[in-house]
């Protein structure tokens, strides 16, 4: 009885941390997906509609995305207010997203997502382990253990993660080298397997370089998982958080795909088809694209920046971003859910 109370509190443990990474991903990165592309795009049409203020403040918020997972993650575990401020801490320390030189302190980026989450646990665990030992002296003592123990470890181990996490998009560039159609349908498979996991799918991109063909696919293999994910789930869900998977991520669905491994399955096969479209149409993007699929456009406007201007380019984005993996999500759900039954709506339910 004992042990499978222990099993049960890991498994509720890991579902915590890694809900309190998909939340704080959303929080961070969808201003900047959404407000901060507009203006960016206003900036070359339309400048007196754009505000350089909006690009700057979306384009830091993002660097907060490792304080948001924390707090997030820590309100899961119920923790109070010092708890959670303090677990923010560490994990902004431990991100990598924060720099020291010459003096300075520098927040650029989002910081690596899986030191995040290793800082984040070890920070809860610190906290579980001091529990109440420190009495009166809880609310001094506490933060400074935490932020100096916690976010130092993080940032003692961020060189090794960053190492692991390089070497992971080795393996994915080595995808590149391959067959075109064969390597769009694996560049889509492990963009969308990255973004419904811990690792950071931009991040990934960014570090190895990944440009062309290959970034165009991960976009469409991103974006085909992303609202096949949206589609089959928009029963229990609602239209906000729907919408949520493709306008800003899929990684929100992180803890039920590692909770229920079968899920994969549907999503796989949804961005390999998208991934081999990509490859057909000859879809192309940026390192600083690619991994980030539908959301705010990104995907998208990249494509269109390394085609023919005109009707026929936008007419065929459009299709491949909108009209296909629409219907392509409906056909997963009405095959895995309402033919098959080898998945529920009920899921892929966020509890938000």
């Amino acid at each position: 009885m004992t042990e499978s109370k222990e099993t049960n509190g890991l498994k509720q443990g890991t579902l915590n941390i890694l809900n309190g990474i998909g939340l704080g991903v959303i929080a961070a990165l969808v201003p900047a997906a959404i407000l901060g592309q507009l203006m960016k795009a206003l900036l070359g049409v339309a400048p007196a509609f754009a505000q350089t203020v909006i690009i700057n403040i979306t384009t830091f918020t993002q660097s907060l995305l490792a304080a948001m997972a924390g707090f997030c993650a820590a309100y899961l575990f119920q923790m109070n207010m010092i708890q959670m401020c303090s677990v923010a801490a560490a994990a902004m320390i431990g991100s990598g997203a924060v720099t020291f030189k010459n003096g300075l302190i520098m927040v650029a980026g989002t910081g690596d997502v899986i030191n995040i989450g290793l800082t984040i646990t070890l920070a809860i665990l610190l906290i579980k382990l001091i529990g109440n030992k420190l009495g009166s002296y809880t609310t001094i003592l506490l933060p400074i253990i935490v932020l100096v123990v916690g976010g130092g470890i993080g940032l003692l181990i961020l060189p090794y993660v960053k190492t692991v996490t390089t070497f992971i998009g080795m393996i994915v560039m080595a995808f590149t080298k391959l067959q075109p159609l064969l390597m769009g349908v694996l560049i889509g498979m492990s963009f969308a397997a990255m973004i419904v996991s811990p690792i950071s799918s931009v991040g990934i991109a960014v570090a190895i370089g990944l440009t062309g063909v290959a970034s165009g696919a991960a976009n469409l293999g991103i974006t085909g998982a992303a609202y096949t994910l949206g589609i089959m789930s928009y029963s229990v869900n609602g239209m906000g958080t729907t919408l949520a998977h493709f306008i800003g991520t899929p990684k929100i669905q992180m803890a039920n795909m590692l909770e229920k491994p079968k899920l994969f399955v549907p999503v796989l096969l949804s961005s390999a088809l998208s991934g081999l479209l990509a490859a057909i149409f000859n879809l192309q993007g940026t390192p600083n694209s690619a991994g980030f699929g539908f959301s705010g456009l990104i995907g998208p406007l990249a494509a269109y920046a390394k085609m023919t201007p005109g009707w026929g380019s936008i007419i065929l984005l459009t299709v491949l971003y909108v009209v296909y993996p629409v219907a392509l999500g409906f056909f997963m759900r009405w095959l895995f859910i309402d033919r098959l039954s080898f998945a529920q709506a009920e899921d892929l339910r966020l509890e938000v």
